[in-house]
């Protein structure tokens, strides 16, 4: 729970803080925002690549090397005297903390095939709330924190929860078995499929970095994703043992549509994080602690409406209210301007708290039951794959519709946008959960 809650916690603790590193290192909006890209970028391609090495090396080895690299992300990030030395410390905290997720489905995975009588959806259940906690906290924890000690210690923070984890790993967690015979017994297919690895990546960061700046598109970045992109398949398609597995992904129609509502899901919600939590600061003119409490109750919501459904494996019916909540919530945005009532605005931005709450617990669900147990630990990284994809373009999309400033016009732009999603995904969320079990 605590590895899996690191990327969670590191995406959003920064986001009440990149004002003030812009202010030390005397750079604007355009240069800190890869702070947020760069973690972003990271973790899309880290996620399935280190689900993919668990599966060869054993998730234990490889969430506790996560660990230590997330240690050093964030010890650099503390001593970072220039903004590339931060951006790079956020891209080692990316893949450090893209071990956590994947590895912990494996371990439920496993204990679950080594006990048939246990019901892995209460500890599915904990692995969602664990992460959507730790990300509540991000924002007022990261003001909060700015506000006392300095924006570096949002960095430093990684250290001890660091040595905490590694503690707690190598007291309760299984040893995984040796290497050697982990390759014997999986064959001759174990070998690391390392050219598909490498064209994912690729592909991965083309397409973020085309995303990253719709503004002044470059179409050229584009023509090289969808080029890489068919190299991608074609390579998959031919091999015994795949990285990704189009195969499966093209015949497991309900797997894709998952990553498809969690890609749309996870845009709702970052444009709450980043795009609304800016319009706050700019026009409404509240600051970095008061951004943070105002969007508390929302998180915390978000982590006690999860709880009852995760108990009760109601998937389907998570799945169900995150679609209505989706387009509720936009609905009710439209309604903000300058001068809207601050308990107006808590009370809207609460109906996000659905979408992101019963939105992981549904989807997450969803996809144990929908990915084959052999695969489960580079299924769960695509998720979070499609998560940070869902990230970028709501990065692009603010950024299209504030320019310079956010405004009221800009953010009713985002709005709309987010409208227009809310209702695709209530469309799409009959037809991929049809045969969804209730626990």
């Amino acid at each position: 729970m605590l590895g899996s809650s690191l990327n969670p916690i590191n995406s959003s603790i920064i986001a009440t803080t990149l004002i003030a590193i812009g202010h030390t290192f005397h750079a604007g909006a355009a240069s800190t925002i890869w702070l947020v890209s760069a973690l972003y970028l990271a973790s899309a391609i880290g996620q399935p690549t280190m689900g993919r090495l668990a599966g060869r090396l054993g998730p234990r080895r490889v969430f506790l090397t996560g660990l230590v690299l997330v240690g050093f992300g964030g010890a650099l990030g503390t001593a970072a005297t220039n903004l590339p030395t931060l951006v790079a410390a956020r891209v080692v905290l990316g893949v450090g903390t893209s071990a956590g997720y994947p590895t912990a489905m494996m371990i439920v995975r496993r204990w679950a095939a080594e006990h048939p009588s246990a019901q892995p959806g209460g500890t599915l259940g904990a692995l969602a709330v664990a992460a959507q906690v730790t990300s509540a906290l991000g924002l007022p924890l990261g003001g909060l924190l700015a506000a006392v000690a300095g924006w570096r210690i949002t960095f430093l923070v990684n250290v001890p929860l660091v040595l905490l984890g590694v503690v707690m790993t190598l007291a309760w967690v299984p040893r995984d078995p040796p290497c050697e015979r982990r390759t014997a017994d999986a064959g001759p297919s174990a070998r690391l499929d390392v050219p598909g690895m490498v064209l994912f990546a690729c592909t991965i960061a083309s397409l973020l970095f085309f995303l990253n700046d719709l503004h002044h598109p470059r179409w050229s970045l584009l023509a090289l994703t969808l080029v890489l992109l068919v190299a991608l398949v074609a390579r998959e398609r031919r091999t015994e043992d795949p990285f990704v597995d189009v195969r499966m992904l093209a015949g497991n129609k309900a797997l894709s549509a998952t990553y498809l509502r969690v890609c749309i899901t996870f845009l709702l919600n970052y444009c709450i994080l980043y795009g609304l939590t800016q319009w706050l600061q700019e026009t409404r003119g509240l600051s970095a602690i008061g951004v943070g409490l105002l969007v508390l109750p929302m998180s915390v919501f978000a982590a006690l409406v999860s709880v009852p459904f995760a108990r009760r494996g109601l998937v389907r019916s998570a799945l169900y209210c995150t679609a209505v909540a989706a387009v509720l919530g936009p609905a009710g945005l439209l309604l903000f301007t300058s001068t809207t009532p601050i308990w107006v605005m808590v009370l809207i931005t609460m109906v996000f708290g659905v979408v992101s709450g019963l939105g992981v617990i549904g989807n997450q669900a969803a996809l144990y039951q929908q990915a084959p147990a052999e695969a489960v630990g580079v299924a769960a990284g695509l998720m979070r794959t499609f998560t940070y994809l869902g990230a970028v373009l709501s990065s692009s999309l603010i950024s299209l519709s504030f320019g310079d400033r956010a405004t009221d016009s800009g953010l009713h732009t985002i709005v709309v946008a987010l409208l227009g999603l809310g209702l695709a995904l209530l469309a799409i969320t009959p037809s991929g959960t049809r045969r969804l079990t209730a626990s």
